[in-house]
């Protein structure tokens, strides 16, 4: 069996406060840097999420914005990859077109 190791580093300032994040997997040789992350973990005997919400200082409003899209519709092709569930993956979706709508997303960031 092939196992990876996912390594993140958060950078804190003197109150605690993220000031850098930096990632790496065991089978790519390069490290990432970021701004923001969420990390979620189902945990199956208490059959419940644990997440970790992480941004760096310097994550812009308009950033965390587009972050927060773009997070939905990628759990939205998760979901229907994991279940089948296209409707409600569709329903996920039109919720992202709303939400950019309403808080005016455009650009490439969509």
């Amino acid at each position: 069996m092939k196992t990876s190791t996912i390594r993140i580093e958060v950078e804190l300032d003197e109150n605690n406060v993220p000031e850098g994040i930096r990632w790496k997997a065991s089978d790519n040789a390069a490290e990432a840097a970021a701004k923001a992350m969420i990390l979620s973990v189902w945990d199956k005997t208490e059959r419940n999420t644990l997440r970790m919400d992480l941004w760096t200082k310097d994550m812009e409003v308009d950033e965390m914005k587009y972050f927060v899209h773009q997070t939905i519709l990628t759990l939205a092709d998760s979901f229907e990859r994991a279940t089948g569930e296209d409707r409600m993956a569709a329903t996920m979706r039109d919720f992202c077109e709303y939400y950019a709508e309403k808080l005016n997303l455009q650009g490439p960031a969509l």
